[in-house]
């Protein structure tokens, strides 16, 4: 069942390109002439240095989205690679390349599954569509959050969404994702006066002032998380201050943390508690706020049920639902999306020297992606 190539090889065609983000090279004009040859429509919503295209096969509802990117991160030191990152290799029952895993054969599995299904459900009830961007791995500013932003505009929804990307833990099927956390960072500047060390009566330390208020931060408890995600955190990555001199009280130190809140939290919620938090403490602070993505759910329902069952024939696997790890671009697609999950390939070397997945789950990933078609389109 499992001896199929057609995915294998568009997979390495696809791999083969060095679509460093946000150059696309030629992947999405590979994926487009493949989708033109069944049928579908594409659609090309270029923005900046960044492509994307719409494809849809169908115009009526429900519509089974898949979503991915062609982008993929930098190599990193190409000598230490087994392999040549760009040029797709099979050794002992694994295929290396950059994007392997981070998600680019998950994409030609959708496009292979789409061809087997359309070749024996001609006349399907509902829509298949891909959404493809080459700026997931970079900003984000121009790839799908600006697609979703058109299909919005026009009321072109989503009923079911599937996002490729890597969500396996330890083999293929064990875990999808049912929802990411949110995702808000801050940049805290604390102000106070230079001085000579010796003299503190004559400056104000901003590092004393700030650290308790930060050691309060650091022990909040936000919340304690649901039955979908656990508790939000609070963490400080950078802290600077000080001109390097071992004698100089500095005049203002900067701390940037991070929140991975869950839907217990909103981004309004963590700021005017973080300001209560700070103003008890009466110095003089600038903060400045970045949010790169709210918190995302699809409940268990339908198309949880679906994966989970196909997983579960294909390859013998219980998937479980998880909402960990770092944001996507679900967090943009949800906004016009009923249901959405992640489902792809192992991620234990995503973003390494050495990426590579299973050859054997190629196949499979691909079945599984038929098999949900058929049961959400039938």
């Amino acid at each position: 069942m499992f001896t199929e190539t057609q995915t294998l090889a568009l997979a390495k065609q696809i791999l083969s390109e060095p679509s460093i983000t946000p150059d696309d090279k030629n992947c999405q004009k590979i994926i487009a002439e493949r989708l033109q040859k069944i049928g579908f429509t594409i659609e090309e919503m270029n923005f900046g240095q960044t492509k994307n295209i719409w494809a849809r096969l169908g115009n009526t509802a429900p519509v089974v989205c898949f979503a991915g990117h062609t982008d993929v991160v930098p190599t990193g030191d190409v000598s230490r690679w087994a392999f040549d990152p760009f040029t797709p290799t099979e050794h002992d029952g694994k295929l290396y390349a950059r994007g392997a895993a981070d998600m680019k054969t998950a994409i030609a599995c959708f496009i292979t599954a789409c061809e087997r299904f359309v070749a024996a459900n001609p006349n399907f009830s509902g829509s298949l569509a891909l959404l493809i961007t080459s700026d997931e791995e970079g900003d984000a500013h121009d790839g799908t959050v600006k697609v979703v932003e058109k299909l919005k505009e026009r009321n072109e929804l989503i009923d079911y969404c599937i996002v490729g990307e890597p969500t396996a833990m330890n083999q293929l099927g064990d875990t999808l994702k049912n929802g990411r956390r949110g995702s808000l960072s801050g940049s805290l500047t604390v102000h106070g006066k230079q001085g000579h060390i010796a003299y503190p009566h004559l400056a104000n330390n901003p590092i004393h002032a700030a650290a308790p208020a930060l050691a309060e931060l650091a022990a909040t408890q936000w919340d304690t998380g649901n039955a979908y995600f656990p508790a939000t955190s609070f963490q400080i990555s950078n802290i600077n201050g000080g001109t390097g001199a071992t004698n100089v009280i500095p005049a203002n130190v900067n701390v940037k943390f991070n929140f991975r809140f869950s839907t217990e939290q909103t981004e309004g919620s963590l700021k005017t508690r973080v300001h209560e938090i700070l103003d008890k403490y009466g110095f003089e602070y600038d903060l400045a706020w970045s949010l790169s993505g709210n918190p995302f759910l699809t409940e268990a329902g339908k198309l949880t049920q679906v994966a989970q069952n196909a997983i579960d024939e294909i390859c013998g696997v219980a998937a479980e639902l998880s909402t960990s790890g770092g944001t996507s671009d679900g967090r943009f697609i949800k906004v016009i999306a009923k249901e959405l999950i992640e489902l792809g390939f192992v991620n234990a070397t995503i973003h390494q020297i050495d990426e590579h997945i299973a050859v054997d789950d190629i196949p499979k990933l691909s079945a599984i992606y038929e098999k949900m078609m058929i049961e959400l389109l039938k």
